[in-house]
């Protein structure tokens, strides 16, 4: 568990100095690209801390509490995703300030990159626990991919106001982002279940 909090620091460190470099960024109504590549940027620093901090989260942890292997590996596997979801938060806060994102786009870039990461660091985490690396980074790049399409997708048909803010538009968002969270959201928890099940399983078994 130490190791883990340990092995974000650097993935913060990264993002919170490069939000610091952001301040040379300057931008005009409508912000479209530096919005985009601003959040892929976001779910790029997500998935691979995801991918680094897989190792660590085991059955060893709480071993304590009077819990099966699989509630064990379970709440490991949650804790990184909590870990990866907080550390994209900060350095979504520090470096939607400092490309001075009016207060509406910097909640949304914030909303947007914080339900992509726990999706993608969920994903990652079952798939790497069923099926190992190869397949972890390509599920997780794929749900990376159609969410943050989406997002391009919503700003594309919607805009911005005049000052680069964003709009609030309930139909577009039904009909292009609240669908894709949806089967994120799935996705992410069919596979941390299944894939944690399949390695408390693997486990149990007698070892030859």
């Amino acid at each position: 568990m130490e190791r883990t909090v340990l092995a974000i620091v650097p993935f913060l460190a990264i993002g919170l100095v490069g939000s610091v470099l952001l301040l040379l960024v300057r931008w005009s109504p409508p912000p479209f690209t530096i919005v985009i590549v601003h959040l892929a940027a976001l779910v790029l620093l997500g998935l691979i801390a995801a991918v680094r901090l897989i190792p660590f989260a085991g059955n060893d942890w709480f071993e304590g509490q009077p819990w099966s292997p699989f509630w064990r590996l379970a709440a490991s596997g949650i804790s990184v995703v909590f870990l990866v979801t907080g550390m994209v938060g900060l350095v979504t806060l520090a470096s939607s300030a400092t490309l001075r994102y009016p207060p509406s786009l910097q909640f949304l870039q914030l909303l947007s990159a914080l339900d992509i990461a726990w999706a993608g660091a969920a994903l990652v985490i079952g798939v790497y626990r069923a099926w190992r690396l190869p397949a972890a980074a390509t599920a997780g790049t794929v749900l990376a991919i159609i969410c943050v399409w989406s997002i391009w997708r919503y700003l594309d048909v919607v805009g911005f106001g005049p000052e680069g803010e964003w709009i609030v538009d309930s139909a577009a968002l039904a009909r292009y982002v609240l669908p894709f969270d949806v089967i994120a959201a799935v996705m992410a928890i069919g596979a941390f279940v299944f894939g944690t099940r399949r390695q408390a399983m693997e486990q149990a078994r007698p070892q030859s």
